[in-house]
């Protein structure tokens, strides 16, 4: 049971980071970047699950799924990719609402692993992993939208930007 409580580290370590280097600096927004490095840390940590522990990954697969040690590789691909692609300014926005849809997607597999007590993670616990899988996703999924998916604007409401827009 030991994964959520990584993941959780995982997302919130860099932000605490974030939070408390922006407050030396007096750049209070290092907090933003800090959940975004988090966020990319556990789409890698996810992608590493699927080479290292692969058969495990793939037994979170129905049987009548085809070539299932392909799929567990592909998306462990996928999921590092996504994970550096936050890491890049100009993908961020991009990689996280693929990150969501990523996490969406891949629910499935938790929903069946728990239910049928086989996997990794806490899936052996069986149907009542899903009371902490569930809440931890969407978490994430939140998180991506939260920092990488939604608008922020350095300018207040009030405040007109050089351009005269806000």
């Amino acid at each position: 049971m030991t994964t959520p409580l990584i993941i959780i580290t995982i997302l919130f370590g860099p932000t605490l980071v974030g939070a408390a280097i922006g407050a030396m600096v007096q750049r209070p927004h290092l907090y933003r970047l800090g959940a975004i490095i988090g966020l990319s840390a556990a789409f890698i940590f996810f992608a590493v699950g699927h080479f290292v522990m692969t058969e495990g990954m793939i037994e979170m697969l129905p049987p009548f799924v085809p070539h299932r040690l392909l799929l567990v590789y592909a998306t462990g691909v996928l999921e590092a990719t996504l994970g550096l692609a936050l890491l890049v300014p100009a993908w961020r926005k991009r990689g996280a609402q693929l990150c969501i849809l990523v996490l969406i997607l891949f629910f499935p597999a938790n929903v069946y692993a728990a239910l049928n007590e086989t996997g990794l993670g806490g899936h052996q616990w069986g149907p009542s992993y899903l009371l902490i899988r569930t809440p931890l996703q969407v978490l994430l999924i939140g998180w991506a939208y939260w920092f990488g998916v939604r608008e922020t604007t350095s300018v207040r409401p009030h405040q007109r930007s050089v351009d005269g827009t806000n």
